[in-house]
């Protein structure tokens, strides 16, 4: 095999991989970003403890980081990618396919935040860190759009069905976590009203003294 011949096969396993793995790390992030909702719901599968929800939340999590290393080395690896290191971090700079890069560069971005935050939690304080969190779910949809619009399989039959099964999921979460909420509100217990004591009603001298006699 020459050495042109080699280039070809290890640019191919580059590319395979990764599609492979964007697309591993899209099913994995749709997860998360599901079990983070049900985190908050306090949901938990069937009669196991509460504490099942938030584990898999974090596993997952950890999961979804190690296949977006490899998918981003691996884009790095491929020179028919052209994707530099700068233009994984940083948004729209990348020569090929700037826009679509760059929409993964903020999902990056976000996740890369959210990670850190909940490293250091105890030191940027939990105001911070829920404000972070907050933004991170923006990761999901840039993730959604960078993998949709990026790739010549994009417009496979199969990649398009495993993508809507990713967004209805996503989609019937954000409305279970929105209706949770206003029903929330909806039984907080309303302040009872102020009770404004009554003045002593005052009779006329003449009646005291009636009542005095």
């Amino acid at each position: 095999m020459t050495i042109a011949a080699t280039a070809f096969v290890s640019s191919k396993a580059d590319w395979y991989l990764m599609r492979a793995t964007g697309v591993v790390s899209l099913v994995l992030l749709t997860c998360v970003m599901t079990l983070g909702i049900a985190t908050v719901r306090r949901w938990r599968p069937g009669r196991l403890p509460r504490f099942v929800t938030p584990s898999l939340h974090r596993s997952l999590s950890l999961l979804a980081v190690v296949f977006l290393v490899v998918h981003i080395a691996t884009a790095l690896a491929d020179p028919y990618a052209l994707v530099s290191l700068a233009a994984v971090f940083v948004p729209f700079v990348a020569a090929g396919s700037p826009f679509w890069v760059g929409l993964g560069a903020l999902s990056l971005d976000l996740i890369a935040a959210l990670v850190v935050s909940s490293l250091l939690r105890r030191r940027v304080g939990a105001r911070a860190w829920r404000a972070i969190h907050w933004a991170a779910y923006l990761s999901w949809p840039l993730a959604f759009a960078h993998g949709i619009g990026l790739g010549t399989d994009a417009s496979t039959l199969w990649l398009r069905g495993l993508a809507a099964g990713c967004l209805v999921t996503v989609l019937a979460a954000v409305g279970w976590r929105v209706r949770g909420t206003k029903r929330a509100k909806h039984l907080e217990p309303r302040p009872a009203p102020a009770v404004v004591p009554s003045r002593p009603v005052r009779r006329p001298a003449s009646a005291q003294r009636r009542a005095a006699a």
